[in-house]
């Protein structure tokens, strides 16, 4: 990953922790006990359930570092230094779509915390990097697949 300032929320960091806390004991402990079964099959050349828990084994050590990077790199966002002057990580956002004239409501977080069902995107995002910085009634050109959208702030909010 490399010595990159990982922006996360409180909550965000706390989820990072359990998520890490989880893997290095409950889920180390199921594949543990699946290599031992699959080793009790016997020939280890032609034991498929042997190989599976060891392609696990692998994928979840690659998990907890990438997590332990996470974690080592974080930086909290001190909510009571947002402020609602500009968009900021940690703002959310009203913006109107100036073509279709739709509001859409966006919630800046750091890349690990990003979950679109929510309406939480990446201050590293196409839309999140157009909004930082910016102003209510900014008008923001965002390139996107489709082409260029432009959005009108409305609301800034902690």
């Amino acid at each position: 990953m490399g010595e990159k300032e990982v922006l996360l929320t409180q909550e965000g960091y706390n989820n990072l922790e359990k998520e890490l806390e989880k893997l290095k004991t409950e889920v180390r402990y199921e594949i543990a006990e699946r290599i031992k079964v699959a080793l009790g099959f016997g020939d280890l050349s032609e034991n498929s359930e042997y190989d599976e828990a060891k392609n696990a084994q692998a994928a979840n050590e690659i998990k907890i570092a990438e997590l332990e990077e996470k974690i080592k790199y974080a930086r909290i966002i001190d909510e009571s230094e947002i402020d609602t002057e500009v968009v900021q990580v940690g703002n959310t956002v009203k913006v109107r779509d100036m073509e279709f004239n739709d509001d859409i409501e966006y919630t800046i977080v750091g890349s690990t915390e990003v979950d679109l069902n929510a309406n939480k995107i990446s201050n590293e995002s196409p839309i999140g990097k157009a909004l930082l910085g910016k102003k209510k009634n900014n008008i923001v050109e965002v390139q996107a697949p489709a082409g260029i959208i432009k959005l009108k702030i409305l609301s800034i909010t902690k």
